[in-house]
């Protein structure tokens, strides 16, 4: 278009336009402003006079095309009432060359009428600048942060109270009337709806207020059931309170996400969420997994320097973090620019207002049933309606009949039953200790083929106590946090090489030490925590040592370096200290000298292979084996709080090897037979482990990962080079992956998702985020886990009990299972009633229900044993059948047979006895009251039979071939039945329903047609 042209709409419901002549135009931004926020599409607009662009967020429901052509008219109206002519001068097409990006901080302009400006523009509470294209500095400037220390306190007070707390805009729970209203937003509703005008047209009040009654009581269920479903849904929101590393008055805090201000300095690190929108004014190898936000699948190398185009995509610019993405390695330091709605998610997430939950899939694939058997029926009921009327049946009976019936072969609960019996599940899943964080997560369960067991944490209680240290090639016992040497005690300043390798454990180490109650706690990871037990039981001051050598700067591991490196200031103020603990061998492979006696002497080849014979036998007893060394270097006069990559490489040639500390991690109780289980329920299952390959292949010899054959393991160095199709071959084959990094678990999930799998994935570290996120199944432990774990899992387990899971993939075949049983109960009960009228208008025998039976039927058997199904305790067998293919149809063809079967054998029946009625007593209403209690009665007594297509009802509750009980069924049944028999008893009912009393022969007939197709069924049942 001439005066407008769209920048960027990647989005749905996002656009970025530029304008003709908007720049620095301050009469045509008033107009927009006020013509923009009059437009009912649009949700938050934001004009930038200095770009002479527009941000517009819009309802999705409105095309992108549609909103430009509405804005290019408001531009046109502007230019028609105006003198001004739009302009394109060399400023405003070269703004990038022209302006120095210390001018984008200018005040905005506060022209804008006061209401106007509060109702639509509250974003001036926080400002919307292009910050990627301003300096590090300009923008702590414009924040007022120091650089070194952050906020103060009592600014972060301040900002809290000014600008709120960062948290997302939330969608607003549907009100119970609401819900109720939409209940009657169904093709089967218009339907009933157009039966009762008709019916009201042609003086049928009492239909018409039956078929209104029908409504609804249905309308009041499903609102009930909806009702529950958003409670339960609403609640998963608060299982997760993550925290963030933010740098304030000097000192490095964990807050609450809630608590983060604009102006205030993250600290990223691998693993960590970004909780807030922030420019980045340091790095140091930092990537960034932005999928959530951008779409981009692979992570994001990010750096410091501005960027030119104030109009760049978010995927492209690579100097801001934004909230909701994930840091996959290397460090930051960012300011937060924009919290809470403010940030891009909380814009997107405005959007969605106070939306319906997503549909689960299951429940999109109910609809798709639900709608195909709308048109079928309403053709099967279109040629009912037309042999009616070939048979010489009135017109508006015979189109009140067709309606009716359409209605009755449509189960419009069959969503409402899946939502409702999910939502159930979740909060059956809750009383085990385990908190699913959406309905799709409980169908997902019953399908899982695979599951990744990450070790340390998982497996392992992760409560890691030293078990030997090596050092100048002796090997010394730990117990009870004593060094051993041929029984007797040790101590550490009787050896050079001992004192030296429990302080650089000390100083390589993140754990801090505190007084609580006279007693001395470490707080910090297991392995770091169990080498500063280590320290503090053989008298080593930790507090002393390490403000004689303050810390300076930390390297994390990282994808390409297993080890962890920490840089500290030196009693010489000229000397630097590197220490590094890590991998044993990639460690050793720095190294050029060792200790020997106190002395450092050059590090010989018979030195090296006797470390890695050491390593490999300490690995092999299932120990957790570190390699430790250390290197002095030149100082750096001005170290920055982020270790410089060159000054370290420069430190790590020529480093000292000091020795090896093995650790062991015990197995959790009950593992071994939980693995089994797993087994028996047809789910692989693969560890993987950064341990050592011997490491790992004792643990899984231990777990039986092998199924008592031979264990396939694979060393994962190498990975990144490997081929996809190759990787995706072994996947399948190997029992445990060794020396694992976080970006090679997404790998192993990726390749087993490749091939066809359904991945479970468990863990508790950060290290663990990406490949939670990434698995159809996430699962974290809820006491041990890192906040960053638990945020992302699908699953989190509460109690830390691997055994839930079991449990838990158990209900969601128990759900899944549940379901297929109400749709092929609802489906062949329906479809009986077509078949009765079908059969009988095309034998000339004539309606034998009228509108309102139908009605009633659909009523009476339809809900109430619908839901007693769906709660239908576990199969017998239900833990030993192999798992379903989630590519599988809810309904198979060898469930079309039976459904067809079913409603056949109910159909007979009920013909059987309007045919014994019409030989009696002719066309009438005694007939069609033999047809009606038949019909009714059999489809309520097929919910039992329905219960399993394979085990009998005979021996209910046998442990060896019966099904256990099913209170809920047996109430919905028994009460259902109780109302049914009572007709012919209650005068007022039977006058509505047209039903005439039944004698003793009658009776019996009636008993006979509805339980004999139940017995016919269990009768061909295999089991």
């Amino acid at each position: 278009m001439g005066l407008t042209q769209i920048v960027h709409a990647a989005v749905e419901g996002r656009v970025r336009i530029k304008i003709t002549g908007l720049y620095r135009s301050e009469p045509l931004k008033r107009f927009l402003e006020l013509r923009l926020a009059a437009l009912r599409e649009v949700r938050l607009f934001s004009i930038n006079l200095l770009t002479g662009k527009v941000l517009i967020l819009f309802d999705p429901g409105t095309s992108t095309p549609t909103l430009l052509t509405q804005v290019e008219r408001i531009v046109s109206d502007f230019y028609r009432q105006s003198p001004n002519k739009p302009s394109s001068s060399p400023c405003q097409e070269g703004e990038r060359e022209v302006r120095s990006p210390e001018s984008l901080l200018s005040p905005p302009n506060l022209s804008t009428p006061r209401a106007l400006r509060k109702s639509i523009r509250r974003a001036t509470e926080q400002e919307s600048r292009p910050w990627h294209c301003l300096s590090a500095q300009s923008v702590i400037e414009h924040f007022g942060t120091d650089r070194t220390s952050g906020l103060s306190c009592e600014r972060v007070q301040e900002r809290l109270k000014k600008f709120g707390p960062n948290l997302l805009p939330e969608s607003v729970p549907r009100s119970k009337w609401r819900i109720f209203i939409e209940q009657f937003k169904s093709l089967p509703v218009a339907l009933l709806g157009v039966a009762t005008v008709i019916s009201l047209a042609t003086g049928g009040l009492v239909e018409a207020l039956v078929i209104l009654s029908v409504v609804a009581i249905n309308a009041t269920i499903g609102c009930w059931t909806e009702s529950q479903t958003e409670r339960i849904i609403h609640s998963l929101k608060s299982l997760v309170r993550p925290s963030a590393l933010v740098k304030r008055d000097g000192l490095l805090q964990e807050v609450g996400v809630g608590e983060i201000v604009p102006g205030d300095l993250l600290v990223l690190r691998p693993g960590t969420y970004v909780a807030a929108d922030a420019r980045l004014i340091e790095t140091s190898h930092l990537s960034v997994d932005e999928s959530a936000l951008t779409g981009e699948s692979l992570p994001v190398g990010k750096e410091t320097e501005p960027l030119g185009d104030p109009g760049l995509p978010l995927a492209d610019r690579h100097n801001m973090v934004y909230r909701g993405t994930l840091v996959t390695g290397g460090q930051g330091l960012a300011v937060v620019v924009a919290t809470g709605r403010y940030t891009e998610i909380g814009q997107i997430q405005m959007l969605i207002g106070a939306s319906k939950p997503p549909q689960t899939p299951m429940e999109r694939q109910l609809q798709r049933v639900g709608s195909q058997l709308v048109y079928l029926s309403t053709a099967i009921c279109i040629a009912i309606f037309l042999i009616g009327l070939l048979r010489g049946y009135g017109l508006l009976p015979m189109l009140k009949l067709s309606i009716s019936l359409a209605v009755a072969a449509v189960p419009e609960g069959l969503p409402a039953v899946a939502t409702t019996t999910l939502a159930l599940g979740v909060r059956n899943m809750q009383r085990h200790r385990a908190l699913i964080r959406h309905l799709e997560a409980v169908e997902t369960l019953g399908s899982v083929q695979t599951i990744c067991l990450d070790k340390t944490g998982t497996l392992t209680l992760n409560r890691m106590s030293i078990k030997a240290v090596h050092v100048n090639g002796k090997t010394y016992e730990v117990s009870q946090d004593r060094l051993m040497e041929n029984g007797k005690t040790i101590h550490p300043y009787q050896s050079d090489e001992l004192l030296r390798l429990v302080h650089l454990s000390v100083l390589c180490n993140e754990s801090e030490v505190f007084e609580k109650n006279g007693e001395v706690l470490v707080s910090g990871s297991a392995t770091e925590n169990a080498l500063l037990s280590l320290a503090l039981a053989v008298g080593v001051n930790i507090q002393e040592l390490r403000a004689r050598y303050p810390l300076v700067s930390i390297q994390h591991r990282s994808e390409n370096r297993n080890f962890m490196m920490t840089l500290h200031r030196t009693p010489d103020p000229n000397l630097a200290l590197l220490a590094l603990k890590g991998n044993p061998l990639e460690v050793l492979s720095l190294c050029s000298r060792c200790l020997i006696n106190g002395e450092e002497v050059p590090l010989s080849e018979e030195d090296r292979l006797a470390i890695e014979w050491e390593n490999q036998r300490m690995a092999g007893e299932a120990l957790r084996v570190l390699g430790f060394a250390f290197g002095l270097g030149k100082a750096n006069e001005n170290p920055s709080s982020l270790m410089n990559p060159e000054e370290a490489d420069s430190l790590t040639d020529g480093l000292v090897w000091v020795g090896l500390i093995g650790m062991g991690d015990p197995v959790r109780p009950g593992v071994k037979e939980l693995i089994a289980a797993f087994h028996r329920t047809g789910i692989d299952t693969i560890m993987i482990t950064g341990d050592q390959t011997p490491t790992a292949y004792a643990i899984g010899k231990e777990l039986n990962l092998g199924r008592d054959g031979p264990l396939e393991i694979l060393d994962s160095t190498h990975l990144n080079q490997m081929d996809p199709d190759v990787l995706k071959a072994l996947c399948e084959k190997v029992h445990v992956f060794s020396r694992v990094t976080p970006a090679h678990k997404l790998q192993i999930v990726h390749a087993l998702q490749s091939a066809g799998r359904v991945v479970a994935m468990t863990g508790d570290g950060i290290n663990d985020g990406p490949a939670l996120k990434a698995a159809d199944i996430g699962v974290a432990m809820g006491k041990t886990g890192t906040d960053v774990a638990r945020e992302v899992a699908d699953v989190v387990l509460e109690d830390d009990n691997l055994q839930t899971m079991v449990v838990a993939i158990g209900q969601g075949r128990t759900i899944y299972n549940n379901i297929q049983k109400t749709v092929r109960y609802l489906l062949a009960t329906n479809l009986s009633e077509i078949m009765v009228m079908s059969a009988a208008t095309l034998g000339g025998a004539g309606p034998p229900l009228n509108v309102i039976q139908l009605l009633w039927i659909n009523l009476i058997s339809d809900i109430f044993p619908g839901l007693g199904l769906a709660l239908d305790p576990p199969e017998p067998d239900v833990f030993i059948q192999p798992p379903r293919d989630p590519r599988e149809p809810i309904l198979r063809r060898g469930d079309f047979k039976r459904i067809g079967v079913s409603a056949a054998l109910l159909s007979a029946g009920a013909l059987g006895a309007y045919g014994y009625g019409w030989a009696r007593y002719g066309v009438g209403p005694r007939a069609s009251t033999l047809a009606f209690m038949s019909l009714c009665i059999g489809q309520i007594l097929h919910a039992l039979s329905c219960r399993s297509d394979q085990k009998p009802l005979l021996g209910l509750g046998s442990a060896d071939r019966g099904l256990s009980p099913n209170r809920f069924l047996n109430v919905a049944v028994g009460g259902s039945l109780a109302l049914q028999v009572a007709i012919p008893f209650l005068p007022g009912l039977r006058r509505l329903l047209g039903v005439t009393p039944i004698g003793f022969i009658d009776a019996w007939m009636i008993g006979f047609s509805a339980l004999w197709p139940l017995v016919i069924q269990e009768r061909l049942k295999p089991g």
